[in-house]
């Protein structure tokens, strides 16, 4: 089974099962048509991934984020007047993670050759016709691209015409820069093997060439041209990290997550404090339940925005007490059954692991409400560079919610599984010189003081606390659930949601990836200026207006929307018939092929 953002994609991850290949060659394929796709990421965003190894019977971490480059300091944003980095621009740039973690994932768990993986990507960029989401997304954003020296003479092909500058629908659109890095990879791979090297030690020497050789080269050389700051040895010094995922259990699930280097263990957190209830008993959508879900989510996330961060960097996270069911218990019984708590807060899980809190003074003064600087705009590193166009603040903050990344599933009959939230790179990104490599923004979910998250201070080879997280749930030490999901802060919200549709309400992974959820802005947003909206919720139009008034009752501003799931992607593993069952909600493009 292969599922993602775009029908292409999926094809290009079902074309690896025709070679023989496991769903770890699927998912690679599918990662590198989905960025050559621009399908709200690019080949220099990041890849998180979790793989369920059926031999060893456990799941594996793959971190692929991209780290602060040299110079990145906080001190030197604050001295540009930003208080977080820049959300586009050279300035927002990581170093480049996704190609790294496709070839690690590729050369330790996969069977096939990076040609044959990269070969649909190759097509790809060597020209397909372009769908009108994108065409139009370039289009919106033309303004930026135009920042830049080597975007607009990709992405603008009718520049200067005076009317439409980007391609327009279902015209071919070249890449050819990014073919010809395509196939510098596969020609260092295939040179290795006739040199009598693995297939595994074959497809690292490619990895080497993008990181140290030539193409790394132009890749600083282009990012410096543009006022960037990654230089060689930030390249050549990062890795991905092959880890050990953080896991929780649900009434004898066992549900798996990345690292605090990512927000997925507030999902994590939030099952834990839902224990305490009985949840099924509340009724699908009722307002006890979604006020229940709501404030679950508000502990959770308050405790992801202050203390989340590299584990790579002192000081050490709290997790073993933020993940502790003792923990959870005590901030179940804090919650205010009837009304919203607009100043929820993190709590201090320092004493459930046998410590005390380094940062009390940060806490005691910590608060959410209504956390929006005055001045907006110099805030998100702005002030020099053009708005959206046609977007008000308040649709770029829903944008910055839901928009972004797409999802990768793949599974097959050995029993391996893949679940990647891949992201970076997305429109309009910085293009590194000759390359074709479109450059993250993730450095924007930095912060530069510590007041606003100890944890989460940009420093020179540091990994932000992202948004992005895949998901994967064993039952008796055998895949159950694989799901990950597009968007920003809302993931883990969806997530949680679709899991509890699963598990509590008895819905197929097709509905429960189409079942109206609810989202909560509460949290410090990852994106832009950070801020937060207490009390405002995101409900599907299909609640009725008795639920509508009593959440209204308790506190709530409500915003309904249409569709309120996110693009949601899913595997559930049906045990009785050793089949797999396949979702792909209606949010989006995503699409999946089975076999």
């Amino acid at each position: 089974m292969a599922i993602t953002g775009k029908p292409l994609g999926a094809t290009a991850g079902a074309m690896m099962f025709q070679k023989g290949g496991n769903a770890v060659d699927a998912a690679a394929a599918m990662l590198a048509a989905t960025c050559t796709m621009w399908d709200t990421l690019h080949c220099g965003g990041e890849t998180q991934a979790l793989i369920y190894h059926p031999k060893l019977r456990k799941v594996i971490g793959i971190n692929a984020l991209g780290v602060a480059p040299t110079g990145a300091t906080a001190e030197f944003y604050r001295s540009k007047g930003y208080d977080h980095p820049p959300e586009f621009g050279p300035l927002a740039a990581l170093t480049p993670g996704t190609p790294g973690g496709l070839m690690v994932m590729l050369a330790e768990y996969g069977t096939l050759s990076l040609q044959e993986v990269l070969g649909p990507a190759i097509q790809l960029a060597d020209g397909f016709p372009i769908e009108a989401q994108l065409a139009n997304t370039i289009e919106r954003q033309k303004s930026w691209i135009k920042q830049w020296k080597t975007a607009p003479g990709i992405m603008l092909p009718h520049a200067g015409s005076g009317g439409r500058e980007a391609p327009e629908p279902g015209e071919v659109f070249v890449q050819q820069d990014l073919a010809a890095t395509f196939r510098k990879l596969v020609a260092t791979e295939q040179a290795a093997r006739k040199a009598g090297k693995s297939r595994k030690a074959a497809i690292m020497a490619a990895y080497d060439r993008f990181y140290t050789g030539d193409i790394a080269q132009e890749l600083v050389r282009g990012m410096r041209e543009e006022g960037g700051l990654f230089t060689m040895a930030d390249l050549a010094n990062w890795r991905v990290k092959i880890e050990e995922p953080l896991c929780t259990t649900y009434k004898g699930i066992e549900v798996c997550k990345l690292q605090q280097w990512q927000q997925g263990p507030a999902m994590l957190q939030a099952l834990n404090i839902l224990e305490n209830a009985e949840v099924k008993a509340m009724g699908y959508n009722s307002p006890q339940y979604v006020h229940l879900v709501y404030q679950a989510m508000n502990l959770a996330f308050a405790d992801r925005d202050f203390y989340y961060g590299d584990p790579a960097f002192p000081p050490e996270e709290p997790m073993k007490g933020l993940l502790s069911k003792e923990y959870a218990t005590a901030r179940f019984a804090s919650i205010d059954r009837l009304r919203n708590d607009a100043a929820a807060k993190p709590g201090d899980p320092y004493p459930y692991q046998g410590g005390t809190n380094p940062f009390a003074g940060l806490l005691a003064t910590w608060d959410n409400r209504n956390f929006l600087p005055k001045d907006t705009t110099r805030r998100s590193g702005q002030q020099d560079r053009p708005t959206r166009p046609d977007t008000s603040f308040e649709a770029q903050r829903r944008e910055a919610f839901h928009g972004g990344t797409t999802s990768i599933e793949a599974a097959d009959s050995a029993g391996w599984v893949v679940s990647i939230t891949p992201s970076g790179g997305w429109v309009p990104a910085v293009i590194a010189g000759r390359t074709g490599i479109g450059l993250s923004q993730r450095g924007q979910s930095f912060v530069t003081r510590p007041e606003d998250g100890p944890f989460n201070v940009i420093e020179p080879g540091k990994r932000p606390r992202v948004t992005l997280t895949p998901t994967m749930a064993l039952k008796d030490g055998e895949p159950y659930l694989s799901f990950a999901v597009q968007g920003g802060d809302t993931q883990d919200q969806n997530l949680l949601q679709f899991f509890l549709n699963v598990v509590e309400f008895g819905m197929t992974v097709q509905q429960a990836a189409e079942a109206p959820n609810i989202n909560s802005y509460q949290m410090r947003n990852s994106f832009g200026v950070h801020e937060t909206q207490p009390g405002l919720m995101e409900i599907g139009t299909s609640m009725p207006e008795s639920t509508r008034a009593a959440l209204r009752a308790m506190g709530y501003r409500l915003r309904p929307m249409e569709r309120t799931s996110g693009p949601i992607n899913a595997i559930w593993f049906d045990r009785k018939h050793r089949t797999m069952w396949g979702g792909s909600s209606n949010h989006g493009e995503d699409y999946g092929i089975a076999w």
